[in-house]
């Protein structure tokens, strides 16, 4: 049987980070940029060699452009999200283009002696999500080769829940915290999960610190008391190039106190990893994250199904806002009104949204058909469209549309 193979990139204007994951690994493995050592970060440029056809990638770029034999272009994110057009050896080349052949390359590196590979499930992590994110990466997947239900987006306290929650069980027993020093600032997560529910959900808050004294290890170890503070803490990882050199002293020492302690560098793509292989296997996972990008609320109507009175969900809670849409169809009975529930995982009450169809053409009862959309505009609104479909050749539709934002 062909092994399994599953990607997990962490990305962004300066690096990328990618592990991979075959069905008889233990664990996900990371690429070096030199073989036996632990250089992971691979630089995100792209050189084309001056007066040739060619393309190279992350280091032979960088060195490609310092010998001035190639053009040299960076931000390819930044740039494919701006939709800039770059020019090189005045050649116009859309930056999407450009993305698109750096994560081919990228890929590449993953394979059995640069073979290609055949990928089962790719899972991106980024520092932050929105919809033109997903809309760009959405457009690549099939020019990646990959089909659109073996690919996700996460951010990366998204991808630190997956890797944290993927460890043993001795590491996860408490809270569990995340430090990510990076140029003047320090990002604290705090991954907390509620074992009295099923599946456990697991919830995360977050802080930035500035990192401005010139004592870093006195200013490190008063984040970690307070953050510590009232906590019962099992474990901590460290990560970012804020963390690197000889500084630490009282800090890990503090730190290391009863709690196990890991830095380093490829802690993102590494949950990605564990994220493509929990989506693609339908792992028996027990735990549901909600954090930043998911649906605070679900979302549901109250409809008749063979003679049963049933909820039907439109948007589930802990969807990811930016990628829901529900949809579906109903036959309208009654009043020309419908009845929204929107829920809280957290509360025991719905709230009920009712929404009127004002100049509906009045019709016989159940000879209106309409289309229900739901579609997150944040992790707490949704906004609903409801069109006339009419019935069939038995009543035409008016074409009449009705919109709506309504907040959990």
């Amino acid at each position: 049987m062909e092994q399994q193979f599953y990607v997990g990139i962490d990305l962004d204007d300066e690096y990328a980070v990618i592990s991979y994951y075959e069905g008889n690994k233990k664990e996900p493995e990371t690429v070096s940029r030199v073989a036996g050592s632990e250089v992971y970060q691979i630089p995100v440029l792209l050189a084309k060699k001056t007066g040739i056809g060619q393309w190279v990638m992350g280091e032979d770029a960088k060195k490609l452009g310092l010998k001035q034999k190639g053009t040299v272009v960076d931000k390819l994110l930044t740039r494919s999200l701006t939709k800039e057009t770059v020019f090189v050896e005045e050649e116009k080349y859309p930056a999407r283009e450009l993305l698109l052949l750096y994560l081919k390359k990228l890929i590449l590196l993953a394979g059995s002696l640069g073979k290609p590979l055949k990928v089962d499930f790719l899972v991106i992590s980024l520092d932050t999500l929105s919809r033109e994110v997903t809309e760009l990466f959405g457009g690549m997947v099939e020019d990646l080769g990959i089909q659109p239900e073996r690919w996700m987006l996460l951010d990366r306290k998204e991808s630190f829940y997956y890797f944290v929650y993927s460890q043993k069980e001795e590491l996860i027993l408490h809270d569990v915290c995340l430090f990510d020093y990076r140029d003047t600032s320090i990002r604290c997560c705090h991954l907390r999960k509620n074992s009295k529910t099923m599946p456990m959900l697991v919830t995360l808050s977050e802080e930035t610190r500035e990192m401005t004294e010139e004592d870093q290890d006195a200013a490190f170890l008063r984040v970690l008391r307070e953050r510590f503070q009232g906590n019962i803490i099992s474990s901590v990882y460290l990560v970012g190039e804020g963390f690197e050199g000889n500084w630490m002293k009282q800090s890990v020492a503090f730190m290391c106190q009863g709690r196990r302690a890991f830095i380093g560098k490829n802690l993102y793509s590494k949950g990605a990893c564990y994220a493509a292989v929990i989506q693609q296997k339908k792992k028996d996972w027990p735990y549901v994250y909600m954090g930043d990008h998911e649906m605070k609320i679900n979302v549901c109507l109250k409809v008749l199904d063979k003679g049963e009175w049933v909820f039907l969900t439109l948007i589930h809670a802990g969807d990811h806002w930016y990628e829901a849409v529900g949809q579906c169809e109903v036959i309208l009975s009654g009043t020309p009104e419908i009845d929204f529930w929107l829920k809280s995982p957290f509360a025991r009450e719905a709230k009920i949204e009712k929404i009127t169809l004002a100049d509906l053409p009045d019709r016989p009862d159940r000879t209106t058909r309409l289309r229900i959309t739901a579609k997150p505009v944040s992790d707490v609104k949704v906004q609903i469209q409801m069109k006339d479909l009419g019935f069939g050749e038995i009543v035409k539709s008016s074409e009449k549309i009705w919109e709506y934002v309504m907040s959990g």
